[in-house]
């Protein structure tokens, strides 16, 4: 059996119950280098066998699972975050069941919850924003033409942009293009829930120049939106005069 486990978000208490049980159970983990906190690696037994997926292809990854299973042990495949965004884990799974191997998905904390939380900051704000973009710049991956930067800021929802970092002058330029004021606010949060985390707060038209101010190269993610605003309304769930399902409306 092989488990695909979300590792969370950095800090090594933040795995989820399960996905530590399974940890503590597999005969074999292959975890995604740099990009998991290597304190998740104490929670395996004696006799672990370990492999570092950023130094491996797919073929070799698929390699160190099927040796597994052919010897009747447990893989963990570790992955940073939850395995459903950015993890490259569908086309692990197309390998598993040409090959017959079973797995199943534990999830995780994804790291743009864990800026969220860094920034102490709601995506979802009532007349500010009800919709959050999960996305990226284009670089050797590409994206496709209909999500571009530009016609996704058109929405002037709250946007998370992953693996960008090192195109920020041109996220910018591409945010702006697409409909956000130069003054809109936008926070870089570095290795969010790290012992290392690093915040820095700025406007969409300052992010190339406060990454490079506060040395700040990769391992970020990008939050841009009025939800780091100061303006926004109540929610109506907590509103005297809003009647629910288990508390009438005060008159």
């Amino acid at each position: 059996m092989v488990h695909f486990v979300g590792a969370g978000s950095g800090a090594a208490d933040l795995i989820t119950m399960r996905g530590k049980k399974l940890l503590e159970e597999a005969d074999v983990v292959i975890y995604a280098g740099s990009l998991v906190n290597p304190q998740l690696l104490d929670y395996t037994k004696s006799g672990c066998e370990t492999h570092n997926s950023a130094v491996m292809t797919l073929d070799e990854v698929i390699a160190v699972m099927e040796k597994a299973e052919n010897s009747g042990n447990t893989t963990v495949r570790l992955h940073t975050g939850d395995p459903c965004v950015y993890g490259a884990v569908r086309e692990q799974m197309d390998r598993l069941d040409r090959l017959g191997i079973g797995y199943d998905v534990c999830p995780g904390v994804s790291s743009f919850c864990g800026a969220a939380a860094a920034l102490k900051a709601e995506y979802t704000l009532p007349d500010v924003s009800q919709t959050v973009i999960l996305t990226r710049m284009a670089g050797r991956t590409p994206v496709p033409e209909k999500e571009s930067i530009e016609s996704l800021a058109a929405h002037h929802a709250t946007m998370v942009i992953f693996l960008s970092t090192g195109m920020l002058a041109e996220l910018s330029e591409r945010l702006i293009k697409g409909g956000y004021s130069a003054e809109t606010p936008a926070a870089i949060v570095y290795k969010a829930t790290w012992e290392d985390e690093k915040i820095c707060r700025c406007t969409v038209g300052s992010l190339a120049e406060t990454a490079e101010k506060n040395g700040i190269t990769k391992t970020a993610l990008i939050t841009v939106g009025d939800f780091l605003g100061d303006v926004r309304s109540l929610s109506k769930l907590y509103s005297a005069d809003f009647e629910t399902e288990f508390r009438k409306a005060s008159k």
